[in-house]
């Protein structure tokens, strides 16, 4: 039987997972996404073009890949249709290379006014939701009252979806929310109806099955690990679980199936929305990131914040991931850098010098502490692995040794074609 392999983000997402499952995806059969939703942008770019993913697996491009939308992603069958019309353009045989599981959830279109509705009830102290209806979806999935893709095959869907919506406009009766509500229902059952057109599936049994064939799969993440419901920046996190074990409650697959684990970080640190980040540069260097790395949200257009990287919050991924290879993204940026810092310890409030990241991340003062690296601060278009500059072999040699995990692929550029395997 052959192993899963789990490709995952170990910051605070858009580590650049879009690029890497495209690039790695003639290696597998199958890639298979294992938990989020359309708060997810996977960005794929090639033969000049650029292409945003919310909810199709990354591998669609590649037109002998199975791609699976597995049981722990919340789904939205309007923005999927959404996504489905933009390929059309490209030729691609959706209909026989994507599968959808029976047991995904549904985000109906009140999932995305709670959103809303509790976003602006927090007031100063909100998530930085993307507002697709995400928490409170996993919210009516863990109260055992949501509704599946399966439902929508059977005769009593609109009673169950009627149900939940006359639940959910009782909520929304306490908050000034303004919306069309003949319109949002018309556009849902509409959207129902397209995605009855493709294979709705026991993706369980599929990729078990898949398996014991031989077959090679990749189980795509979304978000990243520091925002995992579990283990993140709590509160200040996604509503599922984005780490390696997401990728066996989330497609139905055993822990003893799990081969290896890629691990994406990108060379510095972003963040979006709310929430603590040590390292974050609220200058000018911060400024010169955000622009040379074109950080905005591929989902929602908000600008990234941006910062050094982190070894405490990496190393913390790493160990809960079980990670055993790194891939660098993003390299290219800090060229522009002739110093590079990296933070190695936290100073706490205390005094207390330490390596792990403490519980109380919110409310306690973090201090980073940096060591000072030359930066290459050359252009790296075109190069390769045998002439990259020596000061980013350092810097990469340097995250190696502290990080007790071999690097095997560097990004410089946008485009799959921009990739150094090691």
């Amino acid at each position: 039987m052959s192993k899963v392999d789990v490709l995952l983000g170990l910051q605070w997402g858009d580590e650049g997972k879009g690029k890497i499952v495209d690039v790695l995806a003639p290696k597998y059969d199958v890639v298979a996404r294992f938990q989020g939703g359309p708060n997810a942008g996977h960005t794929l770019e090639f033969d000049g073009i650029k292409h945003v993913l919310h909810q199709i697996p990354s591998g669609i491009f590649r037109e002998k890949t199975k791609n699976i939308i597995g049981n722990g992603v919340v789904l939205d069958p309007v923005i999927f249709r959404g996504e489905i019309e933009k390929l059309k353009k490209y030729n691609l045989n959706v209909y026989a290379n994507l599968f959808i599981s029976k047991k995904a959830t549904l985000i109906l279109p009140t999932h995305r006014l709670l959103d809303q509705a509790y976003e602006k009830a927090k007031g100063d102290d909100k998530i930085g939701s993307t507002l697709k209806g995400i928490g409170p979806t996993y919210q009516d999935k863990i109260g055992r009252q949501g509704l599946r893709v399966g439902d929508i095959l059977s005769d009593g869907f609109k009673e169950k979806f009627n149900h939940l919506s006359q639940i959910h406009f009782k909520i929304l009766k306490d908050h000034d929310v303004a919306y069309n509500w003949n319109e949002l229902e018309a556009q849902f059952f509409d959207a129902v109806s397209f995605l009855k057109g493709f294979h709705l599936i026991e993706s369980e049994y599929v990729l078990n099955q898949e398996l014991k064939a031989g077959a090679s799969v990749l189980a795509e993440g979304a978000q990243g690990a520091l925002l995992d419901i579990d283990f993140g920046s709590y509160p200040f996190v996604t509503s599922s679980n984005t780490v390696t074990a997401g990728a066996c409650t989330g497609l139905g697959v055993a822990p003893c199936h799990i081969g290896e684990v890629y691990g994406i970080f990108k060379a510095y640190s972003t963040r979006v929305g709310s929430g603590p980040f040590p390292t974050e540069l609220i200058d000018d260097q911060g400024d010169l990131m955000r622009k040379e790395g074109n950080e905005f949200g591929s989902t929602t257009g908000r600008p990234r914040r941006c910062g050094w990287i982190d070894l405490p919050s990496l190393k913390y991924s790493i160990m809960i991931n079980g990670v055993t290879q790194l891939l660098m993204m993003k390299a290219d940026v800090l060229s522009v850098f002739p110093t590079i810092k990296v933070c190695t310890e936290y100073q706490l409030k205390n005094g207390t010098i330490t390596d792990m990241v403490p519980y109380e991340v919110v409310k306690e003062k973090i201090t980073p502490i940096y060591k000072e690296m030359k930066g290459w601060n050359v252009s790296l278009k075109g190069v390769s692995k045998d002439n990259l500059p020596p000061e980013l072999n350092q810097y990469i040699k340097f995250l190696e040794t502290a990080l007790c995990v071999p690097i095997t692929l560097v990004s410089t550029g946008p485009d799959r074609t921009q990739t150094i395997l090691r």
